[in-house]
Protein backbone atom coordinates (compact mmCIF):
# COMPACT_ATOMS: atom_id res chain seq x y z
CA UNK A 1 0.00 0.00 0.00
CA UNK A 2 1.29 3.24 -1.36
CA UNK A 3 1.87 6.08 0.98
CA UNK A 4 0.70 8.38 -1.46
CA UNK A 5 -2.89 10.15 -1.70
CA UNK A 6 -5.55 8.30 -4.28
CA UNK A 7 -7.73 10.80 -5.49
CA UNK A 8 -9.15 11.93 -8.70
CA UNK A 9 -7.99 9.94 -12.22
CA UNK A 10 -6.03 6.57 -11.83
CA UNK A 11 -2.53 6.79 -11.02
CA UNK A 12 -0.65 6.62 -14.47
CA UNK A 13 2.36 3.88 -13.33
CA UNK A 14 4.94 4.99 -15.85
CA UNK A 15 4.54 8.72 -14.30
CA UNK A 16 5.28 7.15 -10.74
CA UNK A 17 8.44 5.64 -12.00
CA UNK A 18 9.65 8.41 -13.71
CA UNK A 19 9.55 10.45 -10.40
CA UNK A 20 11.16 7.83 -8.50
CA UNK A 21 13.78 7.36 -10.41
CA UNK A 22 14.54 11.55 -11.06
CA UNK A 23 14.73 11.03 -7.09
CA UNK A 24 17.28 8.30 -7.28
CA UNK A 25 19.15 10.08 -10.33
CA UNK A 26 19.14 13.69 -8.03
CA UNK A 27 20.55 11.64 -4.90
CA UNK A 28 23.18 9.47 -7.33
CA UNK A 29 24.25 13.03 -8.39
CA UNK A 30 25.36 14.18 -5.16
CA UNK A 31 22.41 16.42 -4.49
CA UNK A 32 21.94 16.34 -0.60
CA UNK A 33 18.31 15.23 0.64
CA UNK A 34 18.31 18.73 2.06
CA UNK A 35 17.88 20.52 -1.23
CA UNK A 36 15.46 18.22 -2.59
CA UNK A 37 12.38 19.68 -3.39
CA UNK A 38 8.71 18.36 -4.48
CA UNK A 39 9.34 21.47 -7.32
CA UNK A 40 12.65 19.89 -8.45
CA UNK A 41 11.94 16.41 -8.20
CA UNK A 42 9.01 17.41 -10.41
CA UNK A 43 11.32 19.11 -12.69
CA UNK A 44 13.73 16.34 -12.80
CA UNK A 45 10.71 14.11 -13.76
CA UNK A 46 9.70 16.47 -16.75
CA UNK A 47 5.66 16.49 -14.74
CA UNK A 48 4.13 19.05 -13.10
CA UNK A 49 4.26 19.61 -9.53
CA UNK A 50 1.01 18.76 -8.77
CA UNK A 51 1.24 16.04 -10.33
CA UNK A 52 3.95 15.38 -7.76
CA UNK A 53 1.55 16.77 -5.03
CA UNK A 54 -1.36 14.07 -6.08
CA UNK A 55 0.58 11.13 -5.57
CA UNK A 56 2.66 11.82 -2.80
CA UNK A 57 1.46 14.04 0.45
CA UNK A 58 5.40 15.39 0.40
CA UNK A 59 8.77 14.51 0.24
CA UNK A 60 8.86 12.28 3.04
CA UNK A 61 6.35 9.55 1.82
CA UNK A 62 7.79 10.11 -1.73
CA UNK A 63 11.02 9.17 0.21
CA UNK A 64 9.78 5.87 1.28
CA UNK A 65 8.02 4.97 -1.80
CA UNK A 66 11.76 5.77 -3.46
CA UNK A 67 13.40 2.79 -0.58
CA UNK A 68 10.77 0.60 -1.30
CA UNK A 69 11.78 1.12 -5.15
CA UNK A 70 15.43 -0.36 -4.35
CA UNK A 71 13.71 -3.30 -3.17
CA UNK A 72 13.98 -6.94 -4.93
CA UNK A 73 11.99 -9.95 -4.62
CA UNK A 74 13.35 -12.33 -2.19
CA UNK A 75 15.48 -14.81 -3.17
CA UNK A 76 13.65 -18.18 -3.45
CA UNK A 77 14.46 -20.60 -0.61
CA UNK A 78 15.53 -24.44 -1.11
CA UNK A 79 14.79 -25.57 2.13
CA UNK A 80 17.45 -28.41 1.91
CA UNK A 81 19.46 -27.12 4.76
CA UNK A 82 19.51 -24.13 7.29
CA UNK A 83 22.93 -22.86 6.26
CA UNK A 84 21.90 -23.12 2.46
CA UNK A 85 18.61 -20.75 3.35
CA UNK A 86 20.50 -18.45 5.36
CA UNK A 87 23.69 -18.42 2.66
CA UNK A 88 21.17 -17.45 0.28
CA UNK A 89 19.45 -14.93 2.53
CA UNK A 90 22.86 -13.35 3.60
CA UNK A 91 23.87 -13.39 -0.52
CA UNK A 92 20.97 -11.13 -1.28
CA UNK A 93 22.29 -8.84 1.42
CA UNK A 94 25.82 -8.96 -0.26
CA UNK A 95 24.18 -8.11 -3.68
CA UNK A 96 22.17 -5.55 -2.87
CA UNK A 97 25.36 -3.84 -1.14
CA UNK A 98 27.02 -4.05 -4.06
CA UNK A 99 24.67 -2.24 -6.00
CA UNK A 100 24.84 1.67 -6.09
CA UNK A 101 21.21 3.03 -5.67
CA UNK A 102 21.11 -0.04 -2.76
CA UNK A 103 24.27 1.08 -0.57
CA UNK A 104 24.95 4.78 -1.01
CA UNK A 105 21.20 6.41 -2.30
CA UNK A 106 19.46 3.94 0.33
CA UNK A 107 21.89 5.27 3.01
CA UNK A 108 20.95 8.74 2.19
CA UNK A 109 17.44 8.12 1.97
CA UNK A 110 17.45 5.84 5.19
CA UNK A 111 18.98 8.88 7.44
CA UNK A 112 15.86 11.21 6.03
CA UNK A 113 13.03 8.74 6.74
CA UNK A 114 14.14 7.65 10.25
CA UNK A 115 14.12 11.41 11.24
CA UNK A 116 9.83 11.05 10.29
CA UNK A 117 8.56 7.96 13.02
CA UNK A 118 5.85 7.23 11.10
CA UNK A 119 7.45 6.64 7.66
CA UNK A 120 10.31 4.85 9.89
CA UNK A 121 7.38 2.58 11.43
CA UNK A 122 5.86 1.72 8.08
CA UNK A 123 9.17 0.51 6.06
CA UNK A 124 10.32 -1.41 9.71
CA UNK A 125 6.90 -3.26 9.20
CA UNK A 126 7.40 -3.76 6.05
CA UNK A 127 10.41 -3.81 4.37
CA UNK A 128 12.77 -4.91 7.17
CA UNK A 129 10.06 -7.05 9.06
CA UNK A 130 9.90 -9.36 5.98
CA UNK A 131 13.92 -9.73 5.95
CA UNK A 132 13.79 -10.88 9.19
CA UNK A 133 10.83 -13.35 8.91
CA UNK A 134 12.21 -14.64 6.81
CA UNK A 135 15.84 -15.22 8.61
CA UNK A 136 14.05 -15.95 11.54
CA UNK A 137 12.08 -18.72 10.02
CA UNK A 138 14.56 -20.49 8.82
CA UNK A 139 15.77 -20.21 12.53
CA UNK A 140 12.87 -21.74 13.61
CA UNK A 141 12.92 -24.86 11.39
CA UNK A 142 16.98 -25.14 12.19
CA UNK A 143 16.19 -25.68 16.26
CA UNK A 144 12.90 -27.95 15.08
CA UNK A 145 15.36 -30.10 12.57
CA UNK A 146 17.60 -30.22 15.78
CA UNK A 147 20.91 -28.27 13.49
CA UNK A 148 20.42 -25.37 16.06
CA UNK A 149 21.01 -25.56 20.02
CA UNK A 150 17.28 -25.31 21.36
CA UNK A 151 18.74 -22.95 23.89
CA UNK A 152 19.47 -20.40 21.80
CA UNK A 153 17.94 -16.89 21.51
CA UNK A 154 16.45 -17.39 17.95
CA UNK A 155 15.96 -13.08 18.02
CA UNK A 156 19.52 -12.53 19.03
CA UNK A 157 20.64 -15.15 16.86
CA UNK A 158 18.82 -13.43 13.43
CA UNK A 159 21.38 -9.83 14.43
CA UNK A 160 24.17 -12.38 14.73
CA UNK A 161 23.84 -13.32 11.16
CA UNK A 162 22.17 -10.25 9.41
CA UNK A 163 24.71 -7.72 11.43
CA UNK A 164 27.93 -7.82 10.17
CA UNK A 165 26.62 -7.73 6.61
CA UNK A 166 24.44 -4.65 6.91
CA UNK A 167 27.70 -3.32 8.93
CA UNK A 168 29.43 -3.27 5.92
CA UNK A 169 26.73 -2.52 3.07
CA UNK A 170 24.89 0.47 5.27
CA UNK A 171 27.57 1.83 8.07
CA UNK A 172 30.74 0.73 6.47
CA UNK A 173 31.04 1.61 2.86
CA UNK A 174 34.52 1.47 2.09
CA UNK A 175 34.28 -2.26 3.33
CA UNK A 176 34.42 -4.66 0.91
CA UNK A 177 31.44 -7.31 0.14
CA UNK A 178 33.83 -10.03 -1.07
CA UNK A 179 32.19 -13.31 -2.95
CA UNK A 180 32.11 -16.03 0.11
CA UNK A 181 31.16 -13.36 2.35
CA UNK A 182 27.77 -14.91 3.31
CA UNK A 183 29.11 -18.62 3.83
CA UNK A 184 32.04 -17.07 5.98
CA UNK A 185 29.30 -15.35 8.25
CA UNK A 186 26.91 -18.73 8.69
CA UNK A 187 29.50 -20.87 8.66
CA UNK A 188 31.32 -18.84 12.16
CA UNK A 189 28.27 -17.82 13.56
CA UNK A 190 26.54 -21.74 13.09
CA UNK A 191 29.75 -22.93 14.42
CA UNK A 192 28.83 -21.28 17.47
CA UNK A 193 25.58 -22.89 18.00
CA UNK A 194 25.15 -26.26 16.62
CA UNK A 195 24.27 -28.68 19.50
CA UNK A 196 27.24 -29.63 21.69
CA UNK A 197 28.42 -33.13 21.67
CA UNK A 198 27.55 -35.27 24.30
CA UNK A 199 30.25 -36.08 26.93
Amino acid sequence: MTTAERRGRPRNAAVDTAVIEAVLRLLEEGTPLGRLSMEGIARAAGVGKATVYRRWSGKEALLLDVMRSLEEEATELTGASVRDDLVLLLEFLRRRGLAKRSSAVFRAVLTEVRSQPRLWQEYQDTVIGARRDAVFGVLRRGRATGEIRADVDLELLTDLFTGPMLARAVLHDWQELPEGLAERIVDTVLEGVRPRAAG
